[in-house]
Protein backbone atom coordinates (compact mmCIF):
# COMPACT_ATOMS: atom_id res chain seq x y z
CA UNK A 1 0.00 0.00 0.00
CA UNK A 2 1.69 2.93 -1.06
CA UNK A 3 1.40 6.46 0.96
CA UNK A 4 0.49 8.53 -2.11
CA UNK A 5 -2.95 7.35 -2.26
CA UNK A 6 -5.52 9.16 -0.61
CA UNK A 7 -5.65 5.46 1.54
CA UNK A 8 -9.33 4.48 0.45
CA UNK A 9 -8.55 0.85 0.32
CA UNK A 10 -6.95 1.14 4.10
CA UNK A 11 -10.12 2.90 4.87
CA UNK A 12 -12.46 0.49 3.04
CA UNK A 13 -10.45 -2.16 5.14
CA UNK A 14 -11.23 -0.21 8.16
CA UNK A 15 -14.52 -0.39 7.95
CA UNK A 16 -17.20 2.46 9.25
CA UNK A 17 -18.14 2.89 5.61
CA UNK A 18 -21.40 4.68 6.37
CA UNK A 19 -18.83 7.75 8.70
CA UNK A 20 -16.29 7.33 5.47
CA UNK A 21 -18.82 8.20 3.02
CA UNK A 22 -21.08 11.30 4.58
CA UNK A 23 -16.77 12.54 5.43
CA UNK A 24 -16.23 12.11 1.64
CA UNK A 25 -19.48 13.50 0.31
CA UNK A 26 -18.81 16.87 2.36
CA UNK A 27 -15.78 17.19 1.02
CA UNK A 28 -16.76 16.87 -2.42
CA UNK A 29 -19.75 19.13 -1.96
CA UNK A 30 -17.17 21.73 -0.70
CA UNK A 31 -14.74 21.07 -3.86
CA UNK A 32 -17.70 21.87 -5.95
CA UNK A 33 -19.17 24.56 -4.38
CA UNK A 34 -15.24 25.87 -4.64
CA UNK A 35 -14.88 25.00 -8.04
CA UNK A 36 -18.35 26.71 -9.29
CA UNK A 37 -16.99 29.71 -7.25
CA UNK A 38 -13.71 30.27 -8.87
CA UNK A 39 -14.80 29.94 -12.71
CA UNK A 40 -18.33 29.64 -14.52
CA UNK A 41 -20.84 27.23 -12.80
CA UNK A 42 -20.97 25.26 -15.67
CA UNK A 43 -19.18 21.73 -15.44
CA UNK A 44 -19.32 21.67 -19.70
CA UNK A 45 -16.61 25.57 -19.54
CA UNK A 46 -14.92 24.70 -15.85
CA UNK A 47 -12.33 21.82 -15.91
CA UNK A 48 -11.70 21.79 -12.30
CA UNK A 49 -16.20 21.79 -11.64
CA UNK A 50 -16.20 19.29 -14.53
CA UNK A 51 -13.63 16.85 -12.51
CA UNK A 52 -15.33 18.00 -9.20
CA UNK A 53 -18.71 16.54 -10.42
CA UNK A 54 -17.33 13.36 -12.42
CA UNK A 55 -15.83 12.65 -8.93
CA UNK A 56 -19.72 13.18 -7.09
CA UNK A 57 -21.11 10.69 -9.73
CA UNK A 58 -17.95 7.91 -9.22
CA UNK A 59 -19.11 8.57 -5.45
CA UNK A 60 -22.74 7.77 -6.48
CA UNK A 61 -23.60 11.31 -5.16
CA UNK A 62 -27.34 12.38 -6.29
CA UNK A 63 -27.53 15.08 -9.20
CA UNK A 64 -29.55 16.68 -6.96
CA UNK A 65 -26.93 17.22 -4.41
CA UNK A 66 -24.36 18.25 -7.17
CA UNK A 67 -26.58 20.86 -8.44
CA UNK A 68 -27.45 22.25 -4.77
CA UNK A 69 -23.55 22.36 -4.07
CA UNK A 70 -23.65 24.43 -7.76
CA UNK A 71 -25.95 26.68 -6.86
CA UNK A 72 -24.63 27.56 -3.28
CA UNK A 73 -21.76 29.22 -5.32
CA UNK A 74 -23.65 31.98 -6.35
CA UNK A 75 -25.12 32.87 -2.80
CA UNK A 76 -22.34 31.46 0.01
CA UNK A 77 -23.58 31.08 3.28
CA UNK A 78 -21.97 32.62 6.83
CA UNK A 79 -18.44 30.79 6.91
CA UNK A 80 -18.55 29.56 3.37
CA UNK A 81 -15.88 31.76 1.77
CA UNK A 82 -13.04 28.56 1.56
CA UNK A 83 -9.43 29.38 0.66
CA UNK A 84 -7.16 26.55 -0.49
CA UNK A 85 -4.19 26.17 1.83
CA UNK A 86 -1.99 23.21 1.63
CA UNK A 87 0.36 22.24 4.56
CA UNK A 88 3.13 20.05 5.12
CA UNK A 89 5.27 18.31 7.55
CA UNK A 90 6.74 15.11 9.23
CA UNK A 91 5.49 12.46 10.57
CA UNK A 92 6.45 8.97 12.60
CA UNK A 93 9.58 7.70 11.47
CA UNK A 94 10.19 10.86 9.10
CA UNK A 95 7.25 10.09 7.08
CA UNK A 96 6.78 13.41 4.84
CA UNK A 97 3.23 14.56 4.61
CA UNK A 98 1.23 17.03 2.70
CA UNK A 99 -2.25 17.80 3.78
CA UNK A 100 -4.29 20.02 1.26
CA UNK A 101 -7.21 21.82 2.71
CA UNK A 102 -10.02 23.91 1.68
CA UNK A 103 -10.73 26.31 4.98
CA UNK A 104 -12.52 29.83 5.96
CA UNK A 105 -10.71 29.69 9.23
CA UNK A 106 -6.73 29.29 8.45
CA UNK A 107 -5.79 29.62 12.09
CA UNK A 108 -8.74 26.89 13.09
CA UNK A 109 -7.34 24.36 10.43
CA UNK A 110 -3.45 25.23 10.91
CA UNK A 111 -3.66 24.96 14.83
CA UNK A 112 -5.68 21.58 14.73
CA UNK A 113 -2.96 19.89 11.95
CA UNK A 114 -0.69 21.02 14.32
CA UNK A 115 -1.63 19.51 17.20
CA UNK A 116 -2.03 16.25 15.49
CA UNK A 117 0.89 16.35 14.24
CA UNK A 118 2.83 17.04 17.38
CA UNK A 119 0.39 14.09 19.33
CA UNK A 120 2.21 11.61 16.38
CA UNK A 121 5.56 12.79 17.59
CA UNK A 122 5.99 14.50 14.25
CA UNK A 123 6.12 18.33 13.69
CA UNK A 124 4.36 20.37 11.04
CA UNK A 125 7.06 22.68 9.20
CA UNK A 126 7.03 25.70 6.64
CA UNK A 127 5.11 25.78 2.98
CA UNK A 128 7.44 23.86 0.82
CA UNK A 129 9.13 21.95 3.51
CA UNK A 130 8.67 18.40 2.61
CA UNK A 131 7.39 19.38 -0.86
CA UNK A 132 10.51 19.18 -2.74
CA UNK A 133 10.06 15.29 -2.06
CA UNK A 134 7.63 15.14 -4.23
CA UNK A 135 5.82 15.67 -7.94
CA UNK A 136 2.89 17.61 -8.74
CA UNK A 137 1.59 15.76 -11.30
CA UNK A 138 -1.96 14.93 -13.14
CA UNK A 139 -3.17 12.03 -12.60
CA UNK A 140 -6.65 10.88 -14.60
CA UNK A 141 -8.26 6.83 -13.74
CA UNK A 142 -10.32 4.93 -15.88
CA UNK A 143 -12.06 1.55 -14.76
CA UNK A 144 -10.29 -1.62 -16.23
CA UNK A 145 -13.76 -2.34 -18.49
CA UNK A 146 -13.08 1.22 -21.12
CA UNK A 147 -9.51 -0.45 -22.81
CA UNK A 148 -7.56 -2.64 -22.73
CA UNK A 149 -4.08 -2.37 -21.37
CA UNK A 150 -2.63 -2.15 -25.03
CA UNK A 151 -5.63 0.82 -26.30
CA UNK A 152 -5.22 2.32 -22.75
CA UNK A 153 -1.28 3.06 -23.49
CA UNK A 154 -1.94 4.07 -26.85
CA UNK A 155 -4.56 6.78 -26.39
CA UNK A 156 -2.93 8.46 -23.97
CA UNK A 157 0.25 8.49 -25.57
CA UNK A 158 -2.13 10.15 -28.61
CA UNK A 159 -3.55 12.09 -26.23
CA UNK A 160 -0.04 13.51 -24.69
CA UNK A 161 -0.24 11.64 -21.66
CA UNK A 162 3.17 10.57 -20.21
CA UNK A 163 2.57 7.35 -18.47
CA UNK A 164 0.34 4.46 -18.29
CA UNK A 165 -0.50 2.30 -15.28
CA UNK A 166 -2.72 -0.70 -15.43
CA UNK A 167 -3.78 -2.84 -13.26
CA UNK A 168 -6.89 -5.31 -12.68
CA UNK A 169 -8.76 -2.43 -10.96
CA UNK A 170 -8.22 0.42 -13.52
CA UNK A 171 -6.11 2.53 -15.69
CA UNK A 172 -4.23 5.39 -14.06
CA UNK A 173 -2.69 7.79 -16.73
CA UNK A 174 -0.25 10.49 -15.63
CA UNK A 175 0.36 13.97 -17.67
CA UNK A 176 2.27 16.74 -16.61
CA UNK A 177 0.31 19.44 -14.59
CA UNK A 178 -0.33 22.23 -17.22
CA UNK A 179 -1.25 19.31 -19.54
CA UNK A 180 -4.14 17.54 -17.06
CA UNK A 181 -7.69 18.54 -18.75
CA UNK A 182 -6.22 18.65 -22.07
CA UNK A 183 -5.47 14.97 -22.24
CA UNK A 184 -8.63 14.30 -20.21
CA UNK A 185 -10.25 15.72 -22.86
CA UNK A 186 -8.98 13.69 -25.79
CA UNK A 187 -8.79 10.56 -23.83
CA UNK A 188 -13.02 10.88 -23.44
CA UNK A 189 -13.32 11.67 -26.84
CA UNK A 190 -12.50 8.50 -27.32
CA UNK A 191 -13.01 6.32 -24.31
CA UNK A 192 -16.01 8.36 -22.87
CA UNK A 193 -15.95 9.80 -19.12
CA UNK A 194 -12.62 9.19 -17.14
CA UNK A 195 -13.60 8.10 -13.08
CA UNK A 196 -11.46 10.96 -12.27
CA UNK A 197 -8.76 14.03 -13.03
CA UNK A 198 -6.76 15.76 -10.92
CA UNK A 199 -3.89 17.29 -9.43
CA UNK A 200 -2.18 15.15 -6.88
CA UNK A 201 1.84 14.86 -5.04
CA UNK A 202 3.44 11.70 -5.79
CA UNK A 203 6.40 11.00 -3.82
CA UNK A 204 9.87 10.70 -5.82
CA UNK A 205 10.85 7.76 -3.26
CA UNK A 206 9.22 5.91 -0.61
CA UNK A 207 9.85 4.86 2.98
CA UNK A 208 8.84 1.21 3.75
CA UNK A 209 7.44 0.77 7.05
CA UNK A 210 7.15 -2.09 9.45
CA UNK A 211 4.10 -3.05 11.14
CA UNK A 212 4.55 -1.23 14.73
CA UNK A 213 5.35 2.10 11.87
CA UNK A 214 2.60 1.42 9.89
CA UNK A 215 0.20 1.38 12.75
CA UNK A 216 1.93 5.04 14.10
CA UNK A 217 1.95 6.63 10.42
CA UNK A 218 -2.02 5.23 9.46
CA UNK A 219 -3.19 6.43 12.88
CA UNK A 220 -1.86 10.07 11.78
CA UNK A 221 -3.52 9.29 8.35
CA UNK A 222 -6.75 8.69 9.70
CA UNK A 223 -6.82 11.73 11.86
CA UNK A 224 -5.99 14.36 9.38
CA UNK A 225 -8.52 12.91 6.88
CA UNK A 226 -11.24 12.98 9.01
CA UNK A 227 -10.56 16.73 9.70
CA UNK A 228 -13.52 19.01 7.91
CA UNK A 229 -11.07 20.59 6.20
CA UNK A 230 -8.94 17.82 4.78
CA UNK A 231 -9.33 17.19 1.48
CA UNK A 232 -6.21 15.08 0.64
CA UNK A 233 -3.41 13.84 2.74
CA UNK A 234 -0.21 12.55 0.81
CA UNK A 235 2.82 10.93 1.98
CA UNK A 236 5.76 9.00 1.30
CA UNK A 237 5.69 5.62 2.66
CA UNK A 238 4.80 2.17 1.97
CA UNK A 239 3.41 -0.59 3.66
CA UNK A 240 4.48 -4.43 2.13
CA UNK A 241 1.29 -6.27 1.25
CA UNK A 242 1.91 -8.67 4.01
CA UNK A 243 1.83 -5.84 6.39
CA UNK A 244 -1.43 -4.30 5.57
CA UNK A 245 -2.98 -7.79 6.21
CA UNK A 246 -1.95 -8.26 9.77
CA UNK A 247 -3.17 -4.65 9.88
CA UNK A 248 -6.20 -5.21 8.66
CA UNK A 249 -7.22 -8.25 10.56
Amino acid sequence: MAGHSQFKNIMHRKGAQDARRARTFAKLIREITVSARQGLPDPATNPRLRAAVQAARVANMTRDTVDRAIKRAAAPGPGEDYVEVRYEGYGPHGIAIIVETLTDNRNRTAADLRSMFSKSGGAMGESNSVAFQFEHVGIITYPAAAASDEAMLEAAIEAGGDDVTSTPDGHEIRTAMADLFAVRDALEEKLGPADGARLEWRPQTTIELDEDGAREVLKLIDALDEHDDVQTVYANFDVPEAVMQRLSA
